[in-house]
């Protein structure tokens, strides 16, 4: 069984927790500055991110449990852990194919199907029954958001938002640190730092994730 450290306690976390739970396996720490001093509340111990270094052990891998793709990056290098204390969560319900990669800290939710050849960067987040196609590339820190369809041969930039229920077609690449609104239906190429929406997408805002 591994024993895993989730940083950040939200309702993000608790999906977490459920796919970590479905594997046989269980969450012993949440550790968010949100807490000033260590505690327990029944079977989590509960403190400052800064905890984390002491409860690291062989038994043990970290999921930085947050949803907010920026926030994520920056966690990630304050911690500056080794990639191999990183754990790599897929829901049983999952279909992956065996020719795709998946980067650690990554997390793939409920019903996410992931095709041939595609390459999953790491810490991204791959919602409840997102579709990745064949010979995708989606890089680190991106948030796929649930039902969304990305076709074949799309490229999503780092950092990157995905909107719910939105539709990506073929070989259309998106820049980094943008944002998809959800239910879009994105036919041509996205600029990087930029909010689209709509159907057919068009630029809201000439920024995305404020950096």
């Amino acid at each position: 069984m591994t024993k895993y450290i989730l940083i950040g306690d939200s309702g993000h976390a608790k999906v977490i927790e459920d796919c970590i739970v479905a594997n046989g396996n269980c969450v012993v720490a949440k550790l968010d500055d949100k807490y000033n001093t260590k505690f327990q509340e029944g079977p989590y111990l509960k403190g400052p991110i800064s905890m984390v270094e002491e409860l690291l052990s062989e038994e043990t891998k970290v999921i930085i449990s947050i949803g907010h793709n920026l926030i994520r990056s920056q966690i990630e290098e304050r911690l500056a852990l080794s990639e191999d204390w990183y754990g790599i969560i897929k829901h049983p319900s999952a279909v992956i194919s065996p020719s795709s990669s998946i980067g650690v800290g990554t997390v793939i939710m409920p019903n996410v199907v992931i095709n041939a050849n595609s390459m999953i960067g790491q810490h991204v987040i791959l919602n409840t029954s997102s579709i990745i196609e064949h010979d995708c590339n989606i890089n680190d820190f991106v948030h796929i958001s649930p039902g969304a369809v990305l076709t074949g041969g799309v490229e999503v930039g780092t950092g990157t938002q995905i909107g719910a229920k939105t539709s990506v077609n073929p070989q259309v690449e998106i820049g980094k640190w943008s944002v998809v609104g959800a239910g879009s239906a994105v036919i041509r190429n996205i600029p990087e730092m930029v909010t689209v929406a709509g159907v057919p997408t068009t630029v809201i805002k000439k920024e995305g994730v404020i950096k």
